[in-house]
């Protein structure tokens, strides 16, 4: 479980990135079904939530791990 949940953390954090410089910089988008989860209307908002999400279910996946290794 801590393995697919660091892999789904990885997939949003580096697609919010990846979508943030495809809209402002480049048009090369890393993971590209990733673009399917913003509404089109509020990309860099929508970028920025998916960063955020990743790195609070980063952040939750490390304390589960903490937690695990105690007992």
């Amino acid at each position: 479980m801590k393995n697919l949940l660091g892999f789904v953390s990885f997939v949003l954090i580096i697609g919010g990135i990846s979508g943030l410089v495809a809209d402002h910089l480049w048009g090369f988008r890393l993971f590209g079904f990733v673009r399917y989860l913003v509404p089109a209307d509020h990309q860099t908002v929508g970028h920025l939530v998916m960063i955020g999400a990743g790195t609070l279910l980063a952040l939750g996946t490390g304390l589960l791990d903490r937690l695990g290794a105690r007992d």
